[in-house]
């Protein structure tokens, strides 16, 4: 497994900010003034149990969904105020998500997939193909190029998402659970090849997870609890909750 990797340094200012995120479903709570930094070249874990509002941060920090209240700060800008246009703009070329089955298009190869936010940028379709191709080796499944996610493993398609979230060089990615669907040989590639692919190129990484082992990869750690990030992870946090119940 991965060791840690010395943190940016804290004076550094954050590429993403979030300050005060509140967000309900219904009468359901998901963030109730969630904050959080984000800093370039930095792997942060956000753990905690299902249902404590890990997937729901990711969505606002990634400008998936609009906060309730609170802002989110990227590189100077406020998700909140932008347009539709402008977050689409973001998430294609700025941002890379990887969820926890992947998403990929089933109707497109592996190569396609991965060419695909490329081709939506207004790569030619010659070079969106080649740079498809390159991730696709850098990540063990060149050989898979031809097929349909139908026809590849579970960890392949992993990597082809991981693939496809890296091409257009974004300088942040938003792994939900990216291995909660891998058996543990798979996921501990996903994540090799994930971490060494963000440090290499200076990607900032925001990975949600439950799982320890997986959080053990980041260079800093923070427990989310009814909607709220704390410092520490989430297993710290329970175990104070249980003793103040006791």
């Amino acid at each position: 497994m991965s060791t840690r990797h010395e943190e940016p340094s804290p004076g550094a200012a954050p590429l993403i900010s979030a300050r005060g995120l509140t967000k309900s479903y219904g009468r359901a709570e998901a963030l109730r003034g969630a904050s959080l930094d984000l800093r370039a070249g930095e792997v942060l874990a956000v753990t905690g149990a299902s249902g404590s509002g890990k997937s729901t941060l990711l969505h606002c920090l990634s400008g998936i969904v609009r906060p309730d209240a609170g802002t989110v700060m990227y590189d100077g800008e406020e998700l909140g105020g932008l347009s539709e246009d402008r977050l689409s703009a973001l998430r294609r070329d700025d941002f890379g998500v990887v969820f926890q089955f992947g998403h990929l298009i089933p109707e497109l190869t592996a190569l396609d997939n991965v060419a695909l936010p490329l081709l939506l940028a207004g790569t030619r379709r010659d070079q969106a193909n080649e740079r498809a191709g390159e991730w696709l080796e850098r990540f063990g499944v060149r050989g898979q190029a031809a097929l349909r996610p139908g026809g590849m493993s579970g960890g392949q398609s992993q990597r082809v998402a991981l693939a496809r979230a890296l091409v257009t060089g974004p300088r942040a990615v938003f792994a939900d659970e990216p291995t909660g669907a891998l058996d543990a040989l798979a996921g501990e590639q996903v994540m090799t090849a994930l971490v060494h692919t963000a440090r290499e190129s200076g990607t900032a990484v925001l990975l949600i997870t439950h799982d320890a082992q997986v959080a053990a990869y980041a260079d800093r750690e923070v427990g989310i609890r009814d909607g709220v990030v704390h410092s520490g992870p989430a297993e710290a946090l329970a175990q104070e909750a249980a003793r103040h119940e006791g």
